[in-house]
């Protein structure tokens, strides 16, 4: 697999409810992680004293985040509406050679800073809040 370009990895929104997927304006650091708790069945009888996992029955997780500078109006009000109203929209992550995720997040955080002499800019946080699917690209 040949390296892939980072700004590839986009994070759109459905900026209206009704599937219209838009890109993140401004963002210029995106990651995704996921994340499967397990469940622990080890007992006097496991074999060799190793631990044991109940496959599938942890609970399953994945979260984003990015850091950007403003940079589209519709986008940036549409995150903040977002976080106030407490909605839980699906969002897309498009992975480059990999796929594309979709499913509802909720937007846990958003930080915003700047310098005196550089541009405002924000730190984004969301959490999955439901099924997720991928379809590979």
């Amino acid at each position: 697999m040949v390296a892939q370009n980072g700004k590839d990895l986009l994070i759109k929104l459905d900026i209206d409810n009704a599937g219209s997927f838009e890109t993140i304006a401004g963002l210029r650091a995106t990651r995704i992680s996921f994340n499967a708790e397990s469940v622990d069945v080890t007992s006097l009888e496991s074999q060799g004293g190793w631990r044991e996992l109940l496959g599938g029955a942890g609970v399953k997780s994945a979260a984003i985040s990015g850091s950007g500078i403003f940079k589209d109006q519709a986008t940036d009000e549409r995150a903040r509406q977002i976080f106030f109203d407490g909605e839980v929209p699906d969002f897309q992550v498009i992975v480059p050679d990999f796929g594309i995720i979709e499913g509802p997040f909720m937007i846990t955080g958003i930080e915003y800073a700047g310098s005196y002499n550089g541009e405002a800019n924000y730190d984004l946080s969301m959490a999955s809040a439901g099924v997720l699917t991928f379809t590979a690209l």
